[in-house]
């Protein structure tokens, strides 16, 4: 069987993808193409690793393509700016969150998981900027720059950025919602939106936690948090504190409360643990918090001057964790402040480098944040149909990218497509 028919048959088993692409409806009063073929076409178009609406709409020439999505005409990226506009996001929402809620019923998310607990990881990104274009929720900012006769000037910069969620692993990598920060908010303000949908949409048991970086350290957002019912853990970086401070002293007067070797980032590490601790007015004085300290040591070989040098870097985290990690090892708080780097590593970066992430296919809220949720749709079937059945990729034959190159290709071989999404 060829790569794409595996591909298929694997996303329309598990996923029931054929039942997916139906529930995803449109606004269009009089539509010439069906939902269907559109969102097909774009579906494919992230796993093919198109740019643009313009190459998806180059795509629909392609014979088997046609027959792939049940439309026998190219479509014009026209048709697909038509129809972002107008796609209903809950209905793509969805979508997401039922092959989302699927993994973790096949026990997919399990390598995910720190000591039994599965944490969420939330981080913004930019999209995109722009010094022309200009929509409704456009955030802007001033900068400076120096023009043709050495003169600063300021200008104006439109912007979007959004808040994702993300569960990330060793082995698997899945986006579960985004929210765009709307002009003149904070991410946390966004945050805490994007948070109360997950909860109503995958339910508050579909994870334990919540680490967030050193933006989020603020009251009422980790009180909000308390009150959704998720454990949180939070980059502490300012010293100016009182928590930090006070933790730094108590934790400098004992001794460690774990020391290992960690195999994974291949560095020796000491964690201090200090718990009972008042973080601020704002979080509430009834409320206490506990703060992990790590130190962390590994050899960094340097070519200075053609002569190869060793030398051992030290570097210390500190991480505040809410009441609820109490019983918990310092380990979980460990692991669960370092894991947050994997929505940049494992999400933003390979979205950037391989997806178009910073590319606008179409600026208009809607369908900005339409083609987003497409976006993550496609990511998550890839990389489960990638990590979880691709026998080539777990034994490391070919790489993402590759396996990606050979969906595309295997659109030329002479297969019977018009089978794959018949009703059922």
């Amino acid at each position: 069987m060829n790569e794409l028919a595996q591909f298929l048959t694997y996303l329309i088993k598990v996923f029931a993808l054929n039942r997916v692409v139906r529930t995803v409806r449109d606004s269009r009063p009089y539509p010439q193409i069906p939902t269907r073929p559109l969102l097909l076409s774009l579906l494919l178009g992230v796993v093919i690793r198109a740019g643009s609406y313009r190459d998806i709409a180059k795509q629909t020439k392609r014979r088997r393509w046609q027959h792939l999505i049940h439309w026998s005409a190219r479509i014009s990226e026209d048709a697909f700016y038509y129809v972002s506009e107008r796609f209903y996001l809950e209905d793509l929402r969805q979508s997401l969150v039922g092959v989302n809620k699927q993994l973790k019923a096949n026990k997919a998310l399990e390598s995910c998981k720190i000591y039994g607990l599965l944490f969420v990881s939330l981080d913004a990104n930019e999209h995109f900027h722009s010094r022309s274009r200009c929509c409704p929720c456009c955030c802007q900012r001033e900068i400076q720059e120096t023009d043709a006769q050495g003169q600063k000037q300021t200008v104006i910069e439109y912007y979007h950025r959004y808040v994702f969620a993300q569960i990330n692993g060793p082995k698997l990598n899945v986006l579960i919602d985004l929210e765009p920060i709307r002009p003149g908010e904070g991410e946390a303000e966004a945050a805490l939106r994007l948070l109360g949908r997950i909860r109503r949409l995958y339910g508050p048991r579909f994870f334990d936690g919540v680490t967030i970086d050193s933006w989020y350290v603020q009251g009422p957002f980790l009180k909000a948090l308390d009150q959704l019912g998720w454990a949180w853990i939070v980059v502490l970086k300012q010293e100016r504190m009182e928590v930090f401070q006070e933790a730094r002293a108590l934790s400098a007067k004992v001794a460690p409360t774990q020391e290992f070797y960690d195999e994974v980032r291949q560095r020796k590490v000491k964690l201090w643990a200090v718990w009972d601790l008042h973080f601020s007015k704002t979080y509430g004085y009834g409320r206490q918090v506990g703060v992990v300290h790590s130190q962390e040591q590994w050899t960094e070989t340097k070519v200075v001057g053609g002569k190869k040098t060793s030398q051992l870097v030290t570097s210390d985290w500190w991480w505040m964790a809410s009441e609820k990690l109490r019983g918990y090892l310092a380990l979980v708080i460990y692991e669960g402040g370092h894991r947050r780097w994997g929505i940049e590593n494992k999400a933003f970066n390979e979205l950037t480098q391989f997806y178009h992430l910073e590319h606008c296919y179409h600026h208009e809220p809607v369908a900005m944040l339409a083609q987003m949720l497409i976006l993550m749709l496609g990511f998550v079937l890839f990389g489960a149909y990638a990590m979880l059945h691709s026998q080539q990729v777990r034994l490391g034959q070919v790489s993402l990218k590759e396996l990606a190159q050979d969906l595309n290709l295997a659109l030329e071989e002479g297969l019977r497509w018009e089978v794959w999404f018949d009703s059922g």
